[in-house]
C-alpha cells in the first residue's frame, strides 16, 4: 500500500456516515501528492550521470541530471589490530536505483535508494520569497539533503570496525540558489559536506553535470532556462576571454597595416625635392 492509501485509509476510519468519510483538505493534498517517478539514467549519455523525473498528473513536476558519489569516512583495524586507522569509501549513484518524489507548489523532495535501500539520498528543495537590493523576487534552493548508508555493506566498506546504520545531514543549507522559473546548471564538481548524527563523521557529496529544476516546468520534459553556477560562468569567461583579446589584437594590426598603407600612398604622391640645393636651378 502506498503511503497516499495508507493516509487515506487512516483518516476514512473516522465516518461522518456509512458511506461518506470526511477528507481534509490537507490530507487531500497528500493524497494528490502521490506522483509518478521516473529513472531516466539510461538514456543519459554519460555513464555516471543519472537523470530522474517526477510527474504529477501526466505533467512533469520536477527534473534532475547530475553525476553523484558520496566520500564517506569509516575505521578499520590496523596492522596491530589495536590501534583504528580511518578508510574512506566512495560510494557513487547506482543506475538502477530505486526513486521516490513529490512536489508541491513551495516544496519537492527527491529521494534516490540502491542496493536493496542500503544507501538512500534524499534531496529537498524549497522556493520562497528572497531580498535583493532592487525588490523582493521568487527563487528556489536545495535546503536540506540526507543521506543513510549501513557501514556492514562490504561493496565498499571493507572490514569495517563496528559496522551499522549511519544518517548524515546537512546543516544550514542553502545551495543550488536558483530565479523560480528556471533551471539550475552547473558541470563543475561542487562539494557539500554532511554531518553524521553521532557528529564524529563527515561525509562529502560531490555533484557534477547538475542540470535540476524542482519547480515551475513549463514543458513536459523539457528544463527551463538555465541559470548558471558563478563557477561555470567564470570558466567560460576564462575560455571566451583569450578569444576576445586576440580578436582586439588582431583588428590593432589590421587598422594598423591600413593606416601604413594609408600614409605610404599619401608620401609617394607627393613631389620630392631634392636635398642638393645645387640641383634647384635645373627644376621649373
Amino acid at each position: 500500500v502506498s503511503p497516499a492509501g495508507e493516509a487515506f485509509g487512516s483518516i476514512c476510519r473516522t465516518r461522518v456516515s456509512p458511506l461518506i468519510c470526511f477528507v481534509p483538505a490537507d490530507a487531500m493534498a497528500r493524497i494528490g501528492a502521490e506522483q509518478e517517478v521516473e529513472n531516466l539514467s539510461g538514456l543519459s549519455t554519460s555513464p555516471e550521470k543519472d537523470i530522474f523525473v517526477v510527474r504529477d498528473n501526466g505533467t512533469t513536476c520536477l527534473m534532475a541530471e547530475f553525476a553523484a558519489k558520496l566520500m564517506v569516512p569509516y575505521d578499520v583495524s590496523a596492522s596491530n589490530y589495536v590501534d583504528l586507522i580511518t578508510e574512506e569509501a566512495e560510494i557513487p549513484l547506482a543506475r538502477g536505483a530505486e526513486v521516490r518524489g513529490k512536489c508541491d507548489t513551495t516544496e519537492s523532495e527527491l529521494q534516490i535508494s540502491w542496493l536493496d535501500k542500503v544507501y538512500t539520498l534524499k534531496l529537498y528543495f524549497v522556493k520562497e520569497s528572497h531580498n535583493t537590493t532592487k525588490r523582493q523576487e521568487a527563487v528556489w534552493k536545495m535546503n536540506k539533503i540526507q543521506f543513510v548508508y549501513d557501514s556492514s555493506e562490504r561493496t565498499y566498506f571493507r572490514d569495517a570496525v563496528n559496522p551499522g546504520k549511519h544518517t548524515a545531514n546537512s546543516h544550514h543549507l542553502s545551495a543550488l540558489l536558483t530565479p523560480a522559473g528556471k533551471s539550475y546548471e552547473c558541470q563543475a564538481q561542487q562539494t557539500i559536506s554532511l554531518i553524521t548524527s553521532d557528529h564524529q563523521r563527515t561525509v562529502t557529496l560531490l555533484l557534477s553535470e547538475v542540470r535540476i529544476q524542482p519547480f515551475d516546468i513549463s514543458a513536459d520534459f523539457v528544463f527551463s532556462e538555465e541559470h548558471k553556477c558563478p563557477v561555470d560562468e567564470r570558466e567560460q569567461l576564462e575560455e571566451t576571454l583569450p578569444l576576445i583579446l586576440g580578436l582586439i589584437l588582431g583588428l590593432m594590426i589590421v587598422i594598423t597595416i591600413c593606416i601604413y598603407h594609408i600614409h605610404h600612398k599619401l608620401t609617394a604622391n607627393q613631389v620630392q625635392l631634392p636635398r642638393d640645393r645645387s640641383q634647384y636651378k635645373h627644376m621649373g
